[in-house]
């Protein structure tokens, strides 16, 4: 006598999931008692039939004799992963007559990998498959217990702990009541500004620093060994704001996706440093099934690109769009998925292969042209992307021996004073985000209010220096930071003036040709 059951569970597709309607058609006895799982599965999801028999049978419940049919609608989506063990399986045995009312089941998040002793095992993308489930009205979940904390910052949605397949039999047939788990307390982490603390003798890169943190501006830094790059990078993050409840569960869901999650939900600023030699799809996003990348996962903190030139110049100019955009959109045939890239970027590089050009300390030993071929190797399109861009000088043994000097309160006053004048302006202009280089395009002007001095200075400096209308608008953004860290409304000449000085030595003045007068041909 054939049987039909149903359950709900849920798969990833990028960093959202998916719903997936689960189907079980269990055929009269006579047939093969195989198990045929359709729906668009992947290798991992099709192997889950011998997981699903081997935990079935170790409960002690007898394999039907009939054919199954396992059916993930929709048929068309493609799904990825073991996170449908446990619904598959818990729609088998409704479909068997082993559990209570159908539509308990039918109306319940499920997501679980077995083990073939049926123990459940946790899953990537929890948070964002309860987020999926909430938004289709559900109002619970069955989940693995490491993968609650981050379901049950889900508000409105009750969460419910499995540790084996007769955990969730029984809950679901009335014989064991699981607990659901409280909702997951926020407490944001507290800036530490320790590392800001142990840079000595770099004036020019920690005020570089100091701006980036307060606008989230793109930073450069250039230098000999040793110089202390590495060490204002890691200063950097200790600078940023605290992440908001909002913001944390932006990066949870995308750390989830990545199966890099522990615990509730994450209370840090990411802070993502992959070696030189990560691929394209490691670095930006991608692969056949689409996964986020150190970009994503840098979503909302720093990203420190440490040998920059070291890079294969095609995964650099992997990052132009995403650098731009504050986001990635992969196309694969099975749809397309959008990975957020809202980041600060700081890269490190030496000036030469041999790293010593310029820093007064050794002699640069690099042949001829070389040093000029080595640092080609960053483009010029994506070294205009980078707002600010500084020299960092090896520092004197004396500086670097001198105690630690403590984190001025100017510089906390100040910075704190300029995140909320971001959050005011984003306010006042509907802006997604309150950093200042985020303002878009269409509203710098208006957000920066330059002054006829400031649009003097920067028109003249566009036509000495022969800056892009990308590089004239990030000069602009960074004379807001500027401004804000002073004080200051509207941007004047001064803060263009330094915001100028970051533009780095590279760009040198350019003979610019006089107009035609009226009337001449040319």
């Amino acid at each position: 006598m054939a049987a039909f059951a149903r359950s709900v569970g849920a798969a990833l597709f990028g960093v959202d999931a998916r719903i997936v309607d689960i189907q079980v058609f269990l055929r009269g006895a006579g047939e093969t008692g195989s198990l045929r799982i359709v729906g668009m599965g992947d290798g991992a999801l099709k192997e889950g039939g011998e997981r699903i028999r081997g935990a079935f049978l170790h409960a002690g419940y007898p394999w039907p004799q009939g054919a199954v049919t396992v059916n993930l609608a929709p048929a068309s989506a493609r799904k990825e992963g073991p996170g449908l063990d446990l619904p598959i399986t818990l729609a088998l045995l409704q479909a068997c007559g082993s559990l209570g009312r159908a539509d308990v089941l039918a109306r319940t998040l499920v997501l679980g990998e077995l083990t073939l002793d049926g123990r459940v095992r946790p899953v990537r993308g929890a948070l964002a498959a309860a987020e999926a489930a909430r938004k289709v009205g559900m109002k619970e979940a069955l989940v693995p217990v490491r993968n609650t904390a981050e379901a049950a910052a889900v508000p409105g949605l009750v969460v419910r702990g499995v540790e084996s397949l007769d955990d969730a039999v029984g809950h679901l047939a009335g014989v064991l009541r699981l607990p659901a788990v409280p909702p997951t307390p926020w407490t944001p982490a507290r800036c530490d500004a320790s590392a800001y603390r142990e840079v000595r003798g770099q004036a020019s890169a920690v005020r570089a620093a100091l701006l980036a943190a307060a606008g989230a501006h793109n930073l450069m830094l250039t230098g000999a060994p040793g110089a202390g790059k590495t060490l204002l990078a890691r200063a950097l993050r200790g600078l940023l704001p605290p992440l908001t409840r909002d913001e944390a569960l932006e990066v949870t869901r995308i750390h989830s996706a990545a199966g890099i999650v522990e615990g509730g939900l994450v209370s840090d600023r990411p802070f993502r440093s992959p070696h030189h030699t990560t691929s394209l799809a490691g670095l930006v996003g991608g692969g056949a099934v689409p996964r986020p990348g150190e970009v994503s996962l840098a979503h909302l903190g720093v990203l420190f690109l440490d040998e920059l030139a070291e890079f294969p110049r095609a995964v650099l100019e992997g990052l132009r769009q995403p650098i731009e955009d504050g986001e990635i959109t992969v196309g694969r045939a099975a749809g397309r998925t959008r990975f957020p890239s809202e980041i600060v970027i700081v890269a490190a590089m030496n000036p030469c292969p041999c790293g010593w050009l310029g820093s007064g300390v050794r002699p640069c030993n690099c042949p001829s042209g070389l040093s000029a071929r080595y640092r080609s190797r960053v483009s010029g399109p994506l070294l205009d992307r980078f707002d600010l861009r500084v020299s960092v000088k090896p520092v004197d043994a004396g500086a670097l021996l001198a105690p630690a000097a403590e984190t001025p309160a100017a510089d906390e006053a100040s910075l704190l004073d300029a995140r909320a004048r971001q959050t005011e302006r984003a306010a006042r202009y509907g802006l997604p985000r309150s950093w200042n280089a985020r303002i878009p395009s269409t509203h710098v002007r208006s957000a920066t209010e330059p002054t006829p001095a400031a649009l003097e200075r920067l028109l003249m400096a566009g036509r000495v220096f022969g800056l892009t209308g990308r590089g004239l608008h990030r000069t602009l953004r960074v004379a807001r930071t500027i401004a804000d860290l002073k004080g200051s409304g509207p941007v004047d000449d001064d803060h263009v003036k330094e915001a100028l000085q970051y533009r780095g030595d590279d760009e040198k003045p350019v003979p610019v040709a006089a107009p035609d007068a009226p009337g001449e041909a040319g």
